[in-house]
Order: structure tokens, then C-alpha cells, then sequence
């Protein structure tokens, strides 16, 4: 079913962010982070929820997606995790929201993680798909286990200019594919993603996308303006908000064992949950239980 909710605009320093919005007004707020690659596509079933609960759903379009464009032709077309982060404050600047509850996954989560850990106050509460999202830069030289590179096959593609033309040349065909391999018992239909697959054809999608997988080994060098988010990452900081959070136990790129330890970096409250049959899309999998989530810390 098509979205029949209106995509806005605001402005922030470098974008032009497109989001979408319902629920009342004066509520708190909850913004939803979708990842790579899906598009606020994957909220359908969670805003409503979380409108109907009484809160204001807010699910923006991330750089490089859809309808959000930057502002100029000289800003780097980087998807750094620090970039990302700086997004969502700047969003909420924009929209003078002052706390919120943020919720997100892959890319989102890495979001929604940062800002929590960075800036606090901001938050009243974070629901994060897979545990703690922040990336350990300096420490990307170690390989991992076998298991685990293979899932990341992805990423060293994208490191190659055969990758970066690959998925300029076959971006639906390889999201597609990343879905399957990724949610492998979502049944997913082709009007599903389509959907979203609209959003892969912005101009900086793949600029974007590529930047962000070779920033985070150290094979891409990051936009200056972020340097100093960055340099306090690299302390991997705790996250001290009320958090939730979610792993699906059939995620194909994060298989659930990899947040059994996450606990340690998380100073407040922290609650785990496995979430059957879901794989890394959780909120268009398994909507009710990410709308759970967010409800249950936007009440506190």
C-alpha cells in the first residue's frame, strides 16, 4: 500500500532533509532512523503505532535518500558515522525539538547510538537494532572470524571502483539482494521494495554509500567538519540513556551472538531482546515489536 502520509522539508547547515510526520504536535517526539539500504518505508507499520500511543513520529529520509538533497555542490558526499549523527541533531535543531526517544537500525542505529552517547540530554531513550552501533575505527584492521567477513563481502565490493560502479549500475538488483540475504525468512513482495527502491536513485546515493563503507576501515578520509566527533568516538563512550535493545535472530549480517556482550557499554538502564523469525529490517519485519520498544521509553 502506497505511503499516504506527506513528506516535509526543513533545513539544516548542509541538507535539505525530507521526513515524514504524524502523530500530535505537542507530543514527545520519536524519530525513526531507517538503514542501509531501506528507506522510511520500513516505519509503515511503526509510526502509526506510535501516533496512536499519543506520541509524534518523526521518520526522516538519511543523506544520499529519496527527496533529502544537500544544499550545495562543494559539501563531501560523506556517510561517516560521525556525519550521520551530526544530521540528527541538526535535525532536531531545526525542528526545535529539544528531547526525544530515537530509534534506528544499521545506519540509523549508528545514529540514534552516537547522539546517546554524545549528548544525552537530548535523549530520553534509545531503541538500537543489534546493541551498541558506534564503529571502532582504529581497531577496523583486525579481522574479524571467517563467518563474519564473509557476511561483510559487501563492504570490501564497495571498496574497489568495481564495487562503486557495480552498485551505480545495479543498485536495485544488489539492495534486493542484500534483503534476501539479510531478512532471509521476511517474505517480501516486489511492490514492497520498490518502494523503497525509489529512494536509491538520489544523485548522491552512491557517493554516499561508498564513502561510508570505506571511511570506517580507514580506506576513505572523513569531511573535516566531523573530525571532532569523530576523535570522541574513538573512545568507544558508553551510552547512559534508557535503552532497548533489539536483535533479530535470523539477521543475516549480525547474527544474534554479536550483542550478547553489549551490555558493558551501556551505563543506564538496558534491556535486550531477541526478537524471533526477525532479520536486520526489524521494524518491517516484526513491526509490533519495534513499536513496543518506542512506546515503552517514550513513557518511561
Amino acid at each position: 500500500m502506497p505511503n499516504a502520509t506527506p513528506v516535509r522539508h526543513i533545513r539544516t547547515d548542509v541538507l535539505e532533509i525530507a521526513f515524514e510526520e504524524s502523530g500530535p504536535k505537542e507530543a514527545l517526539p520519536a524519530i525513526l532512523l531507517h538503514g542501509f539500504p531501506y528507506d522510511p518505508r520500513c516505519y509503515d507499520a511503526v509510526a502509526p503505532r506510535v501516533a496512536a500511543a499519543g506520541f509524534r513520529a518523526i521518520v526522516p529520509y538519511l543523506r544520499g535518500y529519496g527527496p533529502t538533497r544537500f544544499l550545495s555542490r562543494y559539501t563531501p558526499r560523506s556517510g561517516q558515522q560521525a556525519a550521520l549523527a551530526h544530521d540528527l541533531l541538526q535535525l532536531m535543531d531545526a525542528l526545535k525539538i529539544e528531547t526525544a526517544v530515537v530509534a534506528g537500525y544499521d545506519w540509523g542505529g549508528r545514529a540514534a547510538c552516537i547522539v546517546s552517547a554524545l549528548w544525552p540530554a537530548r535523549v530520553k531513550g534509545l531503541v538500537t537494532g543489534c546493541g551498541y552501533n558506534l564503529q571502532n575505527i582504529p581497531a577496523s584492521v583486525t579481522p574479524a572470524d571467517p563467518a563474519q567477513e564473509h557476511r561483510h563481502w559487501y563492504q570490501y565490493y564497495f571498496h574497489t571502483e568495481r564495487g562503486r560502479a557495480g552498485l551505480a549500475a545495479n543498485r536495485r538488483a544488489l539492495a534486493r539482494l542484500l534483503w534476501q540475504l539479510w531478512s532471509p525468512k521476511w517474505d517480501f513482495d516486489d511492490a514492497t521494495f520498490e518502494a523503497t527502491a525509489k529512494s536509491f536513485d538520489n544523485p548522491d546515493f552512491v557517493d554516499v554509500v561508498i564513502q561510508s563503507y570505506r571511511h570506517r576501515y580507514g580506506y576513505a578520509p572523513g569531511d573535516p567538519a566531523y573530525d571532532d566527533i569523530e576523535r570522541m568516538l574513538e573512545a568507544q563512550p558508553a551510552i547512559a540513556v534508557p535503552t532497548i535493545s533489539l536483535h533479530g535472530d535470523a539477521d543475516g549480517v549480525s547474527p544474534v551472538a554479536a550483542s550478547e556482550g553489549h551490555s558493558k557499554h551501556f551505563a543506564g538502564p538496558y534491556q535486550r531482546r531477541v526478537v524471533p523469525v526477525g532479520g536486520h529490517n526489524l521494524p518491517q519485519e516484526t513491526p509490533e515489536a519495534f513499536a513496543d520498544a518506542v512506546i515503552a521509553l517514550c513513557r518511561g
